[in-house]
Order: C-alpha cells, then sequence, then structure tokens
C-alpha cells in the first residue's frame, strides 16, 4: 500500500504511474479525504491544547480558592467539541485506508508500460514442452479448482489482486509457515509480528 504522504507530494507521479499501467483510477477522493482529515486532526489538536489550558487555569483558580464553574463550563464544551470530531477523524482515516487498497505501486523505471500485452520475456529456461492439447495457465488451474476467486477480490480491494479461499488459502498458509520455518530454524532468522 501506498503511503498517503507519498501520494499526497507525487501526485503527478502517481497518476503517470496509473496510466502507464492501463488503471483508470481518479485520486480526487483520496485527496480530499485527506485534506479533510488533516484539517479534523489540526482542529484536534487546538481543542485538546485549548482543553489543557482550561485544565490548568482551573487548577490555578482552585488554588486560590475562587469559583472555577466557568472555566469548568468553557472546558466542558471543548470537550463535546472533541467528542463530535473524534469519531470523524477515525471515518476519515477509515475510509483513506479502503481508497489507499484499490491504489497499486508505483512500477519501477525497467517495467514495460501498458497492460499485459506489453509485457518482455527477459529469458527463457529449458526446452519448451509442446503439448497435443490446449494446457491451462495457472490462473485458468486455480479458477477451476476453486482455490482463487477473482470477482470478489476485485470488488474488495481492485483489480490485479487474488482472493485465495478453501485449499487456496490452507495452500498459501502452508507456504508461509515453510518460508518461516526454513529461514528461522535454518538461516538464523528471528521472526517478528507487528
Amino acid at each position: 500500500m501506498l503511503d498517503i504522504k507519498f501520494i499526497r507530494e507525487n501526485q503527478d507521479v502517481v497518476i503517470k504511474a496509473l496510466k502507464e499501467r492501463a488503471i483508470a483510477l481518479n485520486l480526487d477522493s483520496l485527496i480530499d479525504c485527506d485534506k479533510e482529515r488533516r484539517k479534523v486532526l489540526q482542529e484536534l489538536d487546538e481543542l485538546r491544547s485549548k482543553k489543557n489550558l482550561a485544565n490548568s487555569r482551573i487548577s490555578k483558580i482552585l488554588k486560590e480558592k475562587k469559583d472555577p464553574q466557568e472555566e469548568i463550563k468553557s472546558m466542558k464544551e471543548i470537550a463535546a467539541l472533541i467528542d463530535n470530531l473524534g469519531p470523524r477523524a477515525k471515518e476519515l482515516e477509515d475510509s483513506i485506508n479502503n481508497l489507499l487498497l484499490t491504489i497499486p505501486n508505483v512500477p519501477h523505471a525497467s517495467i514495460p508500460r501498458g497492460d499485459a500485452s506489453c509485457n518482455k520475456i527477459v529469458r527463457l529456461w529449458g526446452d519448451k514442452v509442446s503439448f497435443d492439447f490446449k494446457p491451462l495457465d495457472h490462473i485458468e488451474i486455480c479458477a477451476h479448482l476453486g482455490l482463487i476467486d477473482f470477482s470478489r477480490a476485485s470488488k474488495i480491494t481492485g483489480s490485479n489482486f487474488l482472493l485465495f479461499r478453501g485449499v487456496g488459502a490452507r495452500l498459501e498458509r502452508a507456504l508461509f509457515n515453510f518460508m518461516l520455518d526454513l529461514h528461522t530454524k535454518k538461516h538464523g532468522y528471528t521472526e517478528v509480528f507487528p
């Protein structure tokens, strides 16, 4: 997933990369959500600062043995504003994360531009096998065996992503576990999980 700061600062680069990958995606809603989220976060910071100042003033007034009711009322109003803005900030954060999941990575400069037909063969290995039937590619095999659900994956994350199902999900998990076991037990790596 691309960082929102990278997209914000390099919007032209991301748009160009999407066009070169033949992906039609509008970044305006993401940028608008990000602007609003940053505005809400700034308001929250200012309100929290005001609340802290009010709290300090209340402490000072209490030490002077005066009535702090006016300051307490002011602090409660600020706290109510904070309580109203907090969920909006969370909602915007969730929207941004969902939109970010639909944006593919910016391809390396060495990657051919365009759709899959523009890909080039870098090297071949071994003899080419000839079949007396039309062989299925890995995508067709996975779809036929029900290992991968492409239609649901595209609804959830956009194009060019996979959703493993059933035995396919178990196989993917087994491969993860195999690689973790191999590298932690035989190559001295330490497993880390956030």
